[in-house]
C-alpha cells in the first residue's frame, strides 16, 4: 500500500466514525469531516435544563456478549464498559375500555397473555409467535462459544434458511397493518397494526421480538450520546482526524476521479479516496451535482419510499414513575377526543419514559419523550419564517402537555421544560434527506427490490464510495457499522492487502 494512500470520509456518524476505525485499522490515513459540533449523527441526546433527551437508541441489536455481532462493537469502542439492561416488557397498548395489551420480551409469556387477552384470536398469536421462533436460528454466537458450538450452530442456521427461505419472502409480503386485520379483537387488531411502522413488512417485528427473547437487543444505560463519543475516542484513539463544524459542500472531481472536498467556507481538501457516509440525496444530487446517475441509482429516490420524519418531543418533568412498567418503547394511550398536532389527527398517543435510565433526569425527576410522525412537506412552508416556525412548535408544546394531563393527572404543573424537534430540526443538524431518521423504508411492495445489496460505488466515477443508512436498507445503527466495514474490506482487497481488526 502506498504512504499517500489517503481518505477524507464526509459524516461522522455510526457510518462514517466506523469506515474511519477500520481504515485506520489496515494503515489508511483518514480525515473525517463533521458538520454538526459532535459525533454520532442521527445517534445523538442533548440537555435541556439537566434533562437530557435522547434522539435514537430504544434497544441495540447485538447487546449480548454471546452475539457474533457484539464483536464489531468490540471493534468500534462501543461494548468497552457499556452497561445493558433487557426489559420484560416491548411495549403497552392501553384501550379506551380499560383493557391494555402487553408485549412481553419473552415470547412464552407473550403467547400466554395474548391468547388469554383474546382466546379466539389464538390462531394468529400462534402464527406470530412462530414467525420469531423462525428468526431465533439466525442469531449467530460469538467467539466466546467454542469452536464445536460454533459451526454446530451455523450447519443449523444454514438448514433453517433453506427450509424457510419460501416461509420467509412469504411474510415479506405481508405488512403489518395486513397481519394486524387478522386479529377479531378490536383492541389487539389496533395494537400490531400501531406497534411499529404498519406500512412495514412485519417479519422485522419477528427478528425484533426474536433478539429481545435471546437478550440480545438489551437499551444501554446513558442512551445514545456515550455509544457516539466512544466510537469518536476509539477512532482518535488509533490515530484519526476528526473535524467538527466543517461542512461539505462539494465532492471534487478531477477527470472523473474524485480527489477530495470543497468544504462551505471554500477550503479544499485533497485526498486519494473519498467516501460519503453522509445523506445520499445530497451526496449524489448536491456534492457530486447529480453527475454520476444512472436509472438504478435514481430509482431509490424517485420511487422508494423513507422512513416518515418526525415530531420529536422531549418533556422534563418534576416527577418520578416509579408504578410505570420499565419498557422498551414506552406505551400508547387513547385520547378523550381527536386531536389535531401539525399535519394530521390523532386518536392515541405513544409516550416513552425513561424510568429506567436515572442518569437522564436529576434525582425524583424523569426524562420523557413523544414521537409523531410528520410530513416534511408540511414544515417546509416554515422554513423561511422563523417566528411562524417557533409559533407552531410552541402550539404543539401546548397541546402535547394538555394531552399528557389526561394521562397524568397534574402533570402540567410539574413540567420544566418541552423541548420540540421537527423534520427541519433533523435536517439542519444531520442532513438527512426530508428530515428522515433512517432511511429507505422496506414495504411488501419493494421487498424483492430494496433487500438486494445497493452498490456502494456510483457508475462513472472512480475512487469515490458511500456507505450507511441510505446504501443499507432498513436502516439503523448496526447496518451503520456492517456498511463501512463491507466497504473498508472491499478497498482492502482493491489494495491487495488482509483486511484486520484489532481489539485491544
Amino acid at each position: 500500500m502506498k504512504n499517500d494512500n489517503t481518505m477524507i470520509i464526509i459524516g461522522a456518524g455510526f457510518a462514517g466514525m466506523s469506515a474511519g476505525i477500520y481504515a485506520r485499522m489496515n494503515g489508511f490515513k483518514t480525515m473525517i469531516f463533521e458538520m454538526h459540533d459532535k459525533p454520532g449523527g442521527l445517534c445523538t441526546s442533548w440537555i435541556r435544563k439537566d434533562y437530557t433527551f435522547d434522539g435514537c437508541i430504544h434497544w441495540l441489536v447485538g447487546s449480548s456478549p454471546l452475539s457474533a455481532f457484539y464483536r464489531y462493537w468490540e471493534e468500534v469502542g462501543i461494548a468497552r464498559g457499556r452497561r445493558f439492561i433487557n426489559m420484560d416488557e416491548y411495549m403497552r397498548f392501553e384501550g379506551p375500555d380499560g383493557r391494555t395489551v402487553i408485549f412481553y420480551t419473552d415470547i412464552n409469556r407473550l403467547e400466554k397473555h395474548l391468547i388469554e387477552f383474546s382466546p379466539q384470536d389464538k390462531g394468529p398469536v400462534k402464527e406470530f409467535i412462530s414467525g420469531i421462533k423462525m428468526c431465533h436460528p439466525f442469531n449467530q454466537p460469538s467467539k466466546r462459544v467454542s469452536l464445536v458450538r460454533r459451526i454446530l450452530k451455523r450447519i443449523y442456521s444454514g438448514y433453517s434458511l433453506l427450509i424457510n427461505a419460501k416461509e420467509i419472502q412469504k411474510w415479506m409480503k405481508v405488512s403489518a397493518r395486513d397481519f394486524a386485520e387478522r386479529f377479531k379483537d378490536p383492541l389487539l387488531r389496533e395494537a400490531f397494526k400501531e406497534m411499529w411502522m404498519p406500512e412495514f413488512s412485519i417479519v422485522f417485528m419477528f427478528f425484533t421480538f426474536s433478539y429481545l427473547h435471546n437478550k440480545n437487543a438489551g437499551y444501554p444505560i446513558g442512551g445514545s450520546m456515550p455509544m457516539s463519543e466512544a466510537m469518536a475516542k476509539r477512532y482518535l484513539s488509533l490515530g484519526g482526524e476528526l473535524m467538527y463544524k466543517k461542512k461539505v459542500n462539494e465532492i471534487i472531481v478531477d477527470q472523473d476521479k474524485a480527489t477530495g472536498v470543497r468544504l462551505e467556507d471554500g477550503t479544499e481538501y485533497r485526498s486519494t479516496r473519498v467516501i460519503s457516509a453522509a445523506d445520499g440525496y445530497s451526496t449524489i444530487f448536491r456534492m457530486l451535482k447529480g453527475q454520476f446517475v444512472n436509472d438504478k441509482i435514481r430509482e431509490p429516490y424517485d420511487k422508494w419510499p423513507i422512513f416518515q420524519p418526525l415530531i420529536y418531543a422531549g418533556i422534563g418533568v418534576k416527577r418520578t414513575f416509579n408504578n410505570e412498567p420499565l419498557s422498551v418503547s414506552g406505551f400508547s394511550f387513547p385520547l378523550k377526543q381527536p386531536v389535531e398536532i401539525a399535519d394530521s389527527v390523532h386518536n392515541r398517543i405513544w409516550i416513552h419514559i425513561y424510568n429506567h435510565d436515572p442518569s437522564l433526569a436529576p434525582a425524583g425527576k424523569s426524562a420523557i419523550t413523544v414521537m409523531i410522525s410528520s410530513r416534511y412537506d408540511y414544515w417546509e412552508k416554515f422554513a423561511s419564517d422563523r417566528n411562524e416556525y417557533l409559533l407552531k412548535k410552541n402550539e404543539i408544546s401546548e397541546i402535547i402537555s394538555d394531552i399528557l394531563e389526561q394521562r397524568f393527572p397534574g402533570i402540567k404543573s410539574d413540567i420544566e421544560v418541552i423541548d420540540i424537534a421537527t423534520p427541519l430540526t433533523f435536517e439542519r443538524y444531520t442532513g438527512n434527506w426530508q428530515g428522515s431518521f433512517e432511511g429507505w423504508l422496506i414495504t411488501p411492495e419493494n421487498s424483492g427490490v430494496i433487500m438486494r445489496p445497493m452498490s456502494q460505488k456510483l457508475p462513472g466515477l472512480k475512487n469515490f464510495y458511500m456507505c450507511g443508512q441510505w446504501v443499507e436498507p432498513g436502516g439503523g445503527l448496526p447496518t451503520g457499522v456492517i456498511s463501512a466495514r463491507r466497504l473498508i474490506r472491499k478497498i482492502c482487497r482493491e489494495e491487495r492487502i488482509r483486511f484486520r481488526t484489532n481489539i485491544d
